[in-house]
């Protein structure tokens, strides 16, 4: 339940904190003294949109503040707990609006985004304001309202699952059959592609080995060449070679060494440098005899090679990128396969889904007819109650035409009334007055409210158009519902006002320069001036307020 309430800086009010309890209170002023006030800044600290009046003329921000007890609230609990949100048995809601529009809202004093503050506030408070009734023409609103009652939420969850899955298919099947004819031309050419590519079978890393082959095959003869030559100059040469010289070299070192010791060092590297040159000169031997001219063995290689650049110039690609590109196209050749293989097995899993969403929705439907009856029963008494004592309710229920499966179901809901004995029902919009309407709003408000767990009921205003003994009944209802949960009932009406177990007073100061809004509790005398004031007006006679003690005395 709603505990307390503070606004500071919103709209005309200045600074307003208001204690609330349990059962009905009503909130009643003057006209223009903002008796909605309390209600639209509840709507605020609840995520709805602020709009540019909302901060007070002259203040930089309007700060709404909400404290809640959440003991029952079951709902409310789990979803505090999920979001880490808890803080015990009360929640306190605070949401700061700048005069530039920016706002932040606070959960339990943790930052919060504003669609987080709504999701909870719907499960705090349920606002039903004076032009509500209005909704209740459109077909929409009224499934809306038996899926309410009915407690079908659970049954439309498994619905709308599988008509989203529905769609999905359906979607993927269009867009299948739309790519077909371009994937047929494209899959012959990955087809040829690909087949080209398999039949080359290159290896990994073959394109270097193979540059490395063509290039030595290629320059047989001058590697030939170049190897004798080395070799002539480094050991083959009889006249003047490398391995000579250094030999010769070293016979004079070795003789110097044995003069001078110091020399030994210079003599121990130039034996290195012999024995490296030696082997150096053995490695070359057997390179130039691994040199063979095979035309034979270079064709082969000259021919892969070539095949393999001609093959990465038509895939526009570096030939070292072969086996990869080859990889890439057998894999969207395979893609395509796949495509062609869900579009022959789609077909099923649509049926399957249908039949699937078709038992779902058939079933809901047959609960929507039984709950149906049960609701027009209830409302037509509620109507009988609200002084329409020979009015008749019906749920039509017909068939939704449409091929394809809908969100909502197999149903068309229309309500119809008949207001006047002989009269035939017909659609609520065309029999039904402002006044009418008003009460069977207010009816199946209450009803609902008996079967939607909310555990606090705003009503703004939506006695308008209601007065005399229908009022009286008004109030009734409403105070029978503050019985159970409880209810802040905005209006100017006596009869309801004094159904109320506490009341509250809106009242509006002018000093001059500004206007400011009080809101405060009304003692028993002050309660009885008031009601005897909605009574008779402003000019209280001792007849009005011995009616409204009258009517007060009723309620007690």
């Amino acid at each position: 339940m709603l505990l307390n309430l503070t606004i500071k800086n919103f709209a005309i009010v200045s600074y307003v904190e208001v204690d609330w309890q349990k059962g009905m209170t009503t909130i009643t002023g003057e006209t223009g003294a903002g008796k909605s006030i309390a209600i639209d800044a509840l709507g605020l600290c609840l995520g709805e949109r602020a709009l540019t009046n909302t901060v007070r003329p002259g203040s930089d921000k309007a700060e709404l503040c909400a404290s809640f007890d959440v003991t029952d609230n079951k709902s409310a609990r789990q979803w505090l707990d999920a979001h880490d949100l808890q803080n015990d048995d009360e929640c306190i809601i605070r949401r700061v609006i700048s005069c530039e529009g920016r706002s932040r809202a606070y959960i339990n004093g943790n930052s919060v985004p504003l669609n987080q503050l709504k999701t909870l506030g719907e499960k705090l408070i349920n606002i039903h304001g004076q032009h509500d009734h209005q909704l209740l023409l459109k077909s929409t609103e009224q499934r809306r309202l038996l899926d309410a009652y009915a407690n079908h939420q659970p049954m439309l969850a498994k619905l709308q699952s599988a008509q989203k899955q529905w769609r999905h298919l359906n979607n993927e099947l269009a867009t299948l059959q739309q790519q077909k004819q371009q994937r047929q031309a494209e899959q012959q050419l990955l087809h040829y592609q690909v087949q080209e590519l398999d039949e080359f079978n290159i290896q990994d890393g073959e394109f270097t080995q193979l540059e490395n082959d063509f290039k030595r095959h290629a320059n047989a003869q001058k590697l030939m060449i170049l190897s004798e030559q080395s070799l002539q100059t480094l050991a083959n040469d009889e006249q003047m070679n490398a391995i000579s010289a250094l030999q010769q070299s070293l016979d004079s070192l070795s003789q110097l060494s044995e003069i001078d010791s110091n020399a030994k060092a210079i003599t121990s590297l130039v034996e290195e440098a012999k024995i490296s040159l030696e082997e150096a000169c053995n490695d070359l031997n057997h390179y130039q005899q691994s040199i063979e001219i095979n035309p034979e063995q270079y064709a082969l290689i000259e021919e892969r090679y070539s095949t393999a650049i001609n093959l990465a110039r038509k895939h526009h690609i570096e030939p070292e990128n072969l086996l990869e590109h080859h990889k890439g196209l057998a894999a969207q050749l395979a893609s395509i396969a796949n495509d062609d293989m869900r579009l022959e097995h789609i077909d099923n899993e649509l049926q399957d889904c249908l039949h699937q969403y078709q038992q779902l929705a058939t079933k809901l439907s047959a609960s929507r007819q039984k709950q149906a009856k049960l609701l027009a029963q209830k409302i037509s008494s509620a109507m009988h109650e609200l002084n329409m004592p020979d009015a008749k309710f019906e749920l039509q229920l017909t068939t939704n035409e449409s091929s394809e499966p809908a969100m909502y179901g197999l149903d068309n809901i229309e309500f119809v009334v008949a207001m006047n004995p002989g009269q035939s029902l017909e659609s609520m919009a065309k029999v039904a007055s402002g006044g009418e309407l008003s009460r069977i709003s207010l009816a199946i408000q209450v009803i609902l409210a008996e079967k939607v767990d909310t555990p606090v009921l705003i009503f703004d205003e939506v006695d308008v158009g209601i007065s005399g003994p229908t009022a009286a009944k008004v109030g009734q209802q409403l105070q029978r519902l503050g019985q159970n949960t409880q209810v802040i009932c905005v209006t100017h009406l006596p009869q309801v006002a004094a159904k109320g177990d506490q009341q509250l007073f809106v009242s509006k100061l002018i000093d001059g320069k500004q206007t400011q809004t009080q809101v405060s509790h009304l003692s028993a005398v002050a309660r009885e001036n008031e009601v005897a004031r909605l009574l008779a007006g402003d000019q209280i006679s001792q007849s009005s307020l011995a009616n409204a003690k009258e009517l007060l005395a009723k309620t007690a």
